[in-house]
């Protein structure tokens, strides 16, 4: 099993890899061989390597857990140089232009299956790692009328045996519906922070915790997810500009059942959530 990338979703999955013994050696893939000494350090992988040849030339399995931006081209490579019976999966948080890109490559397109476990955290590093960051967590799966099928069904299998609940979505409807779950939070909690004057953060308390808490996640990571789903995420932000708008009007206008019809939907909607566990 060969993990490229391993911080936090990368470790983790190593670690529940390791903790479940699903995997006879755990080898992490990486740049920065301190980062990986670290890995090995806090046990989210047997070994690591800056070498791609030495991290996957015995790959069962290789799963990608590089920046968004970055997937696509790993994909590709890490194709070229692992056996022609090796699965290749990843993480990203957008798929359409990682499956599109991967598709356009013969070889890689052989052994692929888009993958997102809808895990995360505000913190980075191997050092986050859980080993049950993952339980009972969403994995989406974009295979495409392309994706060999045992491939998938091979994919299927490891992320449910990690701890995920699998589902099967298309690339784009995929994006589009992360651009509104996930991608447009994170633009609001970095708004949200961005416009609280730093005098007024002594008076700050749960509510701007909570609605601020994935801001603090890194910056790098994001601007790239944002620049692989702009279409949908610019769609979403529109809509929600829509909203805060219907709310501004309401308060211009001193109209009660406005805003609290406004309170209401959103409260009748947020209470159909189920939230994922906590850990």
């Amino acid at each position: 099993m060969t993990i490229v990338g391993v911080g936090l979703i990368g470790g983790s999955i190593g670690l529940a890899l390791k903790s479940r013994g699903l995997a006879d050696r755990v080898i992490g893939l990486g740049r920065d061989t301190e980062r990986l000494d670290e890995a090995k350090r806090l046990g989210t992988i047997d070994e690591g390597t800056t070498e791609l040849h030495d991290a996957v030339d015995q790959a069962d399995i290789v799963v990608v857990c590089t920046p968004t931006d970055r997937i696509a081209d790993d994909v590709r490579r890490l194709a070229a140089a692992s056996r022609p019976e090796v699965l290749i999966t990843d993480a990203g948080s957008t798929k359409r232009r990682i499956v599109d890109a991967v598709e356009r490559d013969d070889r890689a397109r052989r052994v692929f299956v888009g993958a997102h476990p809808l895990a995360g955290s505000e913190r980075r590093g191997a050092a986050a790692s859980r080993a049950d960051l993952l339980d009972g967590r969403v994995c989406a799966l974009t295979p495409t009328n392309r994706t060999p099928s045992d491939r998938f069904s091979r994919a299927e299998s490891f992320w449910s045996a990690i701890g995920c609940r699998t589902v099967t979505l298309d690339p784009d409807a995929h994006d589009e519906a992360l651009a509104r779950t996930s991608h447009l939070p994170h633009v609001v909690a970095a708004a949200l922070a961005l416009s609280i004057p730093a005098e007024h953060l002594s008076l700050a308390a749960g509510a701007y915790r909570d609605g601020t808490r994935v801001a603090a996640s890194d910056p790098d990571l994001w601007v790239a997810i944002f620049l692989e789903n702009p279409e949908h995420l610019r769609s979403a932000l529109e809509d929600f500009q829509e909203t805060l708008d219907r709310f501004k009007d309401a308060l211009q206008r001193g109209d009660r059942d406005e805003l609290r019809s406004l309170w209401s939907d959103a409260k009748a909607l947020r209470g159909r959530f189920d939230p994922p566990p906590r850990h």
